[in-house]
């Protein structure tokens, strides 16, 4: 069977998206006190250590069944009803219940049974959430006792055996008691592993960025061809990053729907602040990035501000042009129907940091152009994935030089020791030279303008490092000018470890 699915469902407050971070050793849902914090079904594969090696199963957090606004924060801060959400929400639950294997019923140990979760535990076990494929095909329901933080709280935690639902399994996420026991448990409790049961392949990581209502949601929805993850006219909808597994022509694809950024100093509170890291750290863990922006709208400040994101991330990315059907009637300055290369060119102009990148147009509402963004996504990694040889690099480097020399400055000539690329995702490019100072920023950006050129990625961001000749390096440089290849790949590696960590630290466009 493939990778087993379990669900955590539960009352607002109760543990679940801590469980799943527990699980998961890292920070995948936000945790927060708010009800209704969590909107959209947070799934994620996680490694389950046994004493035969791992198991590997999608945890799947979903929102707090009975509750979706805190209360006095029904209405958002322009006004939106949050309530209207309601009905989305229940449907994300109800579909991770009908897709899983295992449901895992987190309850708080330290609040006591309540009459919401006496409820819950009906619907449960009337199987009336979510639908299975067949109607006698029930699926297991085991109750998680969160917060037991110790053990006097275990006492506590089998009065939820009166909801007729098997001994509890026990945990606590804040401080990890009978975290281990509770992993065997629930390692017991999954269907049996076969050859389909691993890790699924995953060809390209794609984290798909944007301010509010740019439109996210909707071409993660189209991707995936379900309503995977909630659409809404309410701006800042979704919270988590979300991750949706989809495949094009054999081709696995990992999509991180994020949340819709504004401007920090408009902020409403720390939600927004969790929901900005986790569309950071999905940029950081990507292969590629969607920046999404609205065809019908001027480039904000915060088209600005992603775009520097990204652009330091050093990350390849398609700057992607949604709602192109909005603008179908518009004119452009000389009065004829806007074109994509039209907008192509007012984007490059906007956000200059990202001149280099590919503009791609799409409709996520009427499918128009999305899996030629795809594939164009797939060409930019390729191209980040590209590593030229130091023979090769060394030859162009020296040709651009020949063509067009840094100027002289204070009778002092630019000399190029040594040049290599040195890794790739990004391509990183490192010179050895006398004088870093006489490699102004203007003959930089002349530089990384001809590597795009000569070199076979065009369009993707490029590290370029600019050191001076240090004393160590001078024995390894005479190998390396005497066609020492072990020598040369041990240099490579040197300066690869010495590379700084600092995106600021490198040329920026």
């Amino acid at each position: 069977m493939p990778v087993p699915r379990v669900a955590i469902v539960g009352r607002p407050n109760v543990g679940k998206s801590s469980l799943l971070n527990m699980l998961a050793s890292e920070r995948v849902a936000i945790v927060d006190p708010t009800p209704g914090v969590t909107r959209d079904r947070v799934s994620t594969l996680v490694d389950l250590e046994t004493a035969d090696g791992t198991r590997v199963v999608e945890l799947t957090d979903t929102g707090g069944f009975g509750v979706y606004t805190a209360e006095g924060a029904r209405y958002d801060d322009v006004g939106a009803d949050l309530a209207s959400l309601t009905k989305d929400i229940e449907s994300q639950i109800a579909e991770a219940i009908s897709s899983a294997d295992i449901i895992l019923f987190a309850l708080d140990t330290q609040a006591g049974l309540t009459p919401q979760d006496q409820h819950i535990a009906k619907l449960l076990r009337e199987q009336r959430l979510g639908r299975r494929q067949r109607a006698d095909e029930l699926v297991p329901v085991h109750v998680v006792a969160t917060k037991c933080d110790g053990p006097k709280w275990e006492t506590h935690a089998y009065e939820f055996a009166a909801l007729g639902l098997g001994e509890p399994l026990m945990c606590s996420a804040k401080n990890n008691y009978l975290r281990r026991a509770f992993t065997e448990a629930l390692i017991a409790l999954l269907p049996p592993e076969d050859d389909t049961s691993k890790r699924p392949r995953v060809d390209l990581m794609l984290a798909v960025i944007g301010k509010r209502n740019v439109g996210k949601s909707s071409l993660v929805n189209a991707l995936a061809g379900e309503e995977r993850v909630i659409v809404s006219e309410i701006a800042g909808t979704t919270r988590d990053a979300v991750d949706v597994l989809v495949e094009f022509e054999g081709k696995k694809v990992l999509l991180t729907d994020t949340a819709g950024l504004r401007r920090k100093r408009s902020f409403q509170g720390q939600l927004e602040w969790y929901a900005f890291d986790r569309a950071q750290r999905s940029i950081e863990r990507a292969d590629a990035v969607l920046l999404l922006v609205d065809a019908s709208e001027k480039l904000s400040q915060v088209d600005e501000q992603l775009a520097m994101i990204v652009q330091k991330s050093f990350k390849p990315v398609v700057v992607v042009i949604n709602k192109w059907d909005l603008v179908a009637d518009r004119k452009n300055r000389r009065g004829n129907p806007m074109s994509a290369s039209d907008y192509a060119e007012y984007v490059s102009k906007e956000l200059k940091g990202l001149a280099f990148a590919p503009v791609s147009v799409i409709s996520a509402t009427d499918g128009t152009n999305l899996l030629e963004t795809i594939e164009v996504a797939f060409d930019v990694f390729e191209q980040a994935s590209t590593r030229v040889g130091t023979g090769e690099i060394n030859r162009s480097i020296r040709k651009i030089l020949d063509a067009h020399h840094p100027p002289a400055k204070g009778g002092k000539i630019a000399k190029l020791f040594y040049a290599s690329q040195v890794t790739a995702n990004p391509p990183t490019i490192v010179l050895i030279v006398n004088e870093p100072d006489l490699f102004t920023h203007s003959y930089r950006r002349y530089m990384m303008n001809r590597f795009r050129e000569v070199l076979p990625y065009p369009e993707v961001p490029i590290k370029l490092v600019i050191r001076a000749r240090k004393r160590e390096d001078e024995p390894r440089l005479q190998l390396v000018e005497a066609q020492a290849e072990p020598e040369r790949d041990a240099f490579d590696r040197a300066l690869l470890a010495e590379l700084p960590d600092d995106p600021d630290a490198y040329f920026f466009e």
